[in-house]
């Protein structure tokens, strides 16, 4: 497999085209190329390198080079740093924000329209199996772009599917309002033929396995109303990945459903996200245990109360996963 090696000596970088096989038990890797010392000199050589070269690897390749030309872009802009996100992973989400808005948006408008149904797909199914969705992606795929209903799955199980896509292709065309109304109305649209239940719940609920007491029932509308006022506040004084982040927490420690809160903060998450110019996020289901164990870190925060102690580690597991969702699909 081909891949581009960087290498930093003295101060100075230098990148190589470079091969590695498997010889027995040993990966041997061997340098094929010299590529330059900046972006530019590696794009110039890759180009006059034989196709046939690089054609397995082209996908890796492209996401190197594509992420590092992001990556200076970003660390130009000089970067307020936050003491909620480590800056190397700041300058990386940065840097993700800018190819979404400078070179995604650029595309022409089918091969975005491609891309977002992958991710589409891809965003449907994880958000609902870390709830206990049991339909696959491959069925899943066949589901929302053939219309082929899966075997063996409960009625629940496809309108929360077919819910979950068609409510986040409408936020990416129109992000609504931070409001009560539209909150209730995107777990009124995720629920629909799912759960009866519609508006903040009435009485109180246990969360399984969680490590906190949601808000009782009768102060459910007063702490969203709270949190929604929180967030307007703070709107210019965190940087907005990390106003996001932790308002997704703080939403899912109010629990102000009967069901469906964690794929409608997972959607209002995405809706914050896109309103302050950011790609949507993936947190995928293999990652659901490290997902709760930062969202759990963060319960000893009170609804009003924003230290990085308590949230710094969601926060950076977030950014991992824009990072990491985001070159998997966009590029």
């Amino acid at each position: 497999m081909a891949y581009i090696y960087k290498k930093v000596v003295e101060g100075k970088t230098y990148y190589y085209l470079r091969a590695s096989v498997r010889k027995g038990t040993r990966i041997v890797a061997k340098d094929i190329s010299y590529l330059g010392s900046t972006l530019d000199e590696v794009k110039a050589s890759l180009d006059a390198i034989p196709k046939s070269t690089v054609r397995k690897a082209y996908k890796s390749i492209q996401r190197f080079l594509e992420s590092n030309i992001y990556l200076e872009k970003a660390k130009k802009l000089k970067l307020k740093t936050t003491s909620f996100l480590d800056k190397t992973l700041l300058e990386e989400v940065e840097a993700c924000k800018l190819h979404w808005q400078h070179a995604f948006k650029q595309r022409d408008k089918r091969t975005q329209q491609e891309l977002i149904k992958r991710f589409a797909v891809d965003f449907t199914f994880n958000t609902t199996n870390i709830e206990g969705n049991t339909i696959t992606l491959k069925q899943a795929k066949l589901l929302l772009s053939e219309d082929l209903t899966p075997k063996n799955k409960t009625l629940r199980e496809i309108y929360d599917v077919q819910n979950t896509q068609r409510v986040f292709l409408q936020l990416l065309e129109r992000v609504p309002a931070l409001a009560q109304e539209s909150i209730i109305q995107t777990h009124r649209e995720l629920m629909r033929n799912v759960d009866p239940r519609i508006g903040y719940r009435t009485e109180d609920v246990h969360v399984i396995h969680a490590r906190f007491a949601s808000s009782p029932a009768p102060y459910v509308k007063t702490d969203m109303s709270l949190l929604i006022k929180w967030c307007e506040e703070n709107a210019c004084k965190l940087y907005p990945f990390v106003l996001a982040g932790i308002f997704h927490h703080k939403f899912e420690k109010i629990h102000p459903f009967f069901d469906g809160n964690g794929r409608a903060g997972r959607m209002l998450l995405n809706s914050i996200l896109l309103k302050n110019g950011y790609p949507p996020i993936i947190i995928r289901k293999r990652n659901r245990a490290a997902y709760l164990e930062t969202l759990g870190k963060a319960d000893k925060a009170h609804l009003l109360q924003t230290k990085p102690e308590h949230y710094k580690p969601l926060i950076e597991f977030l950014a991992a996963e824009l990072i990491q969702t985001y070159w998997d699909v966009f590029l």
